[in-house]
């Protein structure tokens, strides 16, 4: 297929979407028949239904990515009638393409376009999570440092690590080595670097009840603030395992660390990339 043929069509598609107002893209059925070349809608809704059935084996809901919608169309004098037609997201769209008649040139440019479509959404929501991990990393470090702080002012004691520990040990129903051993996690290295996100979050959420309490009833002793701790993660523990999340049975994440720098070197691929295409463009 030619380069110029491929550039058209691209436009074609993209140009053929529609955004709902939650900011989901869409393409429409009866749209889609025409830029797949199908003359006959009821050729095209054997297409159709063929994906559908693709779409429910895959584990998917039918209705999520084929939701029936009314279109209006002239029939001339002025007159209007509505006709069926179908919403179809861009997973919808590729299973259509891959059930189409693989013959037809635009069926095998779709197949790639949508393809390439999916995985790109899915490499965005991917990178979307990565970021919603290392800001919960970076919360959590703030939030123990408050606590550290807190300690030091109000009982003039430094070890916050051993308090750091023994909310572990409450959280976990392990202490904080033999975590980092089960999940095989460098000795030296912080165990909440591996932590995915809802067990950051849940020990920020912990860590945070024990500043509010530590503050509000004047904790002088690292007794106190110890016990106060303890009692937050397990609170937060007994959360968890109450809908069906046990703590030390989730398996460990890629280090935080790696992925941060990971996100900021494609962020700055990204920009590089930007800079590049522009200054092609002028040129």
């Amino acid at each position: 297929m030619k380069t110029e043929i491929i550039k058209t069509l691209t436009t074609d598609f993209e140009n053929s979407s529609y955004k709902t107002d939650e900011g989901i893209e869409f393409w429409l059925a009866r749209d889609l028949q025409h830029l797949l070349d199908y003359s006959k809608w009821d050729n095209f809704k054997n297409v159709i239904l063929k994906a559908k059935t693709a779409c429910e084996v895959s584990g998917h809901k039918i209705f999520n990515h084929f939701p029936d919608v009314g279109k209006m169309v002239d029939i001339g004098s002025g007159a209007k009638k509505e006709i069926d037609d179908l919403m179809l997201t861009r997973y919808a769209c590729y299973l259509i393409a891959q059930n189409g008649d693989s013959k037809k040139e635009i069926i095998a440019f779709a197949q790639t376009y949508f393809a390439m479509q999916t995985r790109k959404a899915e490499l965005i929501e991917q990178k979307i999570l990565e970021s919603e991990r290392v800001n919960a990393r970076h919360k959590l470090t703030q939030t123990e440092k408050e606590l550290s702080s807190i300690i030091f002012e109000q009982t003039g004691d430094k070890n916050f690590g051993l308090i750091r520990s023994k909310g572990d040990k409450a959280l976990f129903n392990n202490n904080t080595q033999m975590m980092k051993g089960k999940w095989g996690v460098n000795k030296n290295k912080p165990l909440a670097d591996f932590m995915p996100t809802i067990l950051l979050k849940a020990k920020d959420f912990a860590t945070e009840i024990t500043i509010f309490n530590a503050k509000n009833k004047n904790m002088d002793m690292e007794e106190a603030i110890s016990n106060e701790h303890i009692a937050n993660n397990k609170t937060v523990r007994n959360t968890l395992i109450s809908r069906g999340i046990t703590p030390e049975n989730l398996p460990p994440e890629e280090d935080v660390k790696k992925v941060e720098r990971q996100l900021t070197k494609d962020k700055n691929i990204t920009l590089k990339g930007n800079d590049g295409f522009k200054g092609d463009a002028n040129e």
